[in-house]
């Protein structure tokens, strides 16, 4: 795992638009991670030890998208590893797989557009302030 983001750093950002954009990949959809050797990071992901320590990091979290108040996350709960993890961390049992300073939470919808380098994810949860009439069509 080549050590480029840290839980600590991302935690002096205040705002979701900031976290996001220092978590962006922008990686490509079909790249293959895992390839026929999924079912390694699938032990992974269903060993004790990792359950254990996700517990803590939801936790620490609150449960919220990107760790900041004020994001919840309704529905399933992901925990990012924040720099990739390859094949062979998961092979040689890495302890940075399991180091909090490496995970987040984060939802399905932000998992997938810090995976696949959608930067105008932000946009779409900002509130959009709300006008008299302004869902008459004919003003």
């Amino acid at each position: 795992m080549i050590h480029e983001r840290t839980y600590t750093e991302l935690s002096k950002l205040t705002t979701f638009e900031e976290r996001f954009n220092y978590l962006l990949l922008k990686g490509k959809v079909g790249i293959e991670t895992f390839g026929y050797d999924r079912y390694l990071n699938q032990i992974l992901y269903t060993s004790p030890d990792w359950k254990h320590l996700r517990d803590k990091i939801l936790i620490r979290d609150n449960g919220q998208d990107l760790g900041l108040d004020g994001y919840p996350i309704y529905g399933r709960v992901l925990v990012h590893h924040i720099n990739p993890i390859t094949l062979e961390d998961v092979i040689d049992h890495s302890p940075d797989v399991f180091n909090p300073e490496y995970l987040i939470c984060v939802s399905h919808k932000t998992h997938n557009a810090i995976h696949y380098g959608m930067e105008d994810y932000t946009r779409s949860l900002q509130v959009v302030e709300r006008r008299p009439n302004d869902t008459i069509p004919w003003r």
